[in-house]
């Protein structure tokens, strides 16, 4: 899958951009050459779609559609999710947040995402950590802008992000993909945590934890991105809540 998203709303951790990105031979790619590199990996099968200047998002239809690591996506009331992976616990989930019995992993987190942007009854890093299985996914909400994404702790999944040639967010699960299109700005996309446009990013298995940047150098000796680990010894002074007027995944720092 292919999440790519404008500077202007989605907000990545500034230790992404590798000042090498810009100063090596190779450098990063605007958007739609990246898009077009993705979908001239799986010409046959691939669907894409664009909202303007502001995303893209595009993924492989699977081979075998009855396969264990599914490929999702769908849309309902200007979100859109992709999806990779599969829950364990999805018929107890879709119970819980009054789905219908069939509903996939996809129409699962637009509809989790819909009562945390909403209602927010619960902490999103306590929605995320009751997802049982393996799961990568990628969650647009074109109305008001908002990117939210997650990363399942098990290493089923991979997902990596990067910086590209335009200072846009790039998501995608192919490695070679995000390498030629972000150049030396870009890294693994941390396990067990979550990132939000606006709230950043965060790790949901210890969401009283701060993330800490440690820089990535590659086999060349370049500094190429950074890896997020959770800060063991630093802690936030609370975890994300939703105000009355403020984003659901916003920290509360005072």
């Amino acid at each position: 899958m292919l999440a790519i998203f404008h500077k202007a709303f989605a907000h990545p951790p500034e230790e992404l951009n590798s000042p090498a990105s810009h100063s090596g031979s190779r450098k990063p790619k605007l958007p739609d050459e990246t898009l077009r590199e993705f979908v001239s990996h799986h010409p046959n099968n691939t669907f894409s779609m664009t909202f303007g200047d502001a995303a893209a998002l595009a993924y492989v239809r699977p081979d075998n559609p009855f396969s264990l690591r599914q490929r999702l996506f769908c849309g309902f009331d200007d979100i859109y999710c992709l999806f990779m992976g599969s829950l364990n616990n999805l018929n107890q989930l879709n119970k819980q947040y009054g789905l219908a019995k069939g509903s996939n992993e996809a129409q699962f987190v637009i509809e989790a995402y819909r009562t945390l942007r909403d209602r927010g009854p619960y902490p999103a890093d306590q929605v995320v950590k009751d997802l049982d299985g393996s799961f990568a996914f990628v969650v647009y909400d074109s109305k008001i802008g908002t990117v939210f994404t997650a990363l399942g702790s098990d290493g089923g999944e991979k997902l990596y992000w990067g910086i590209a040639g335009d200072g846009s967010v790039v998501i995608c699960d192919d490695k070679e993909v995000i390498k030629a299109g972000c150049a030396k700005s870009y890294a693994p996309f941390p396990k067990g945590c979550m990132f939000h446009s606006e709230g950043g990013l965060m790790s949901f298995e210890h969401p009283m934890n701060k993330m800490k940047a440690m820089p990535r150098v590659d086999s060349e000796g370049v500094m190429c991105g950074a890896n997020f680990n959770v800060d063991k010894f630093t802690r936030v002074n609370s975890i994300p809540r939703r105000g009355s007027e403020s984003n659901w995944m916003e920290w509360d720092s005072h």
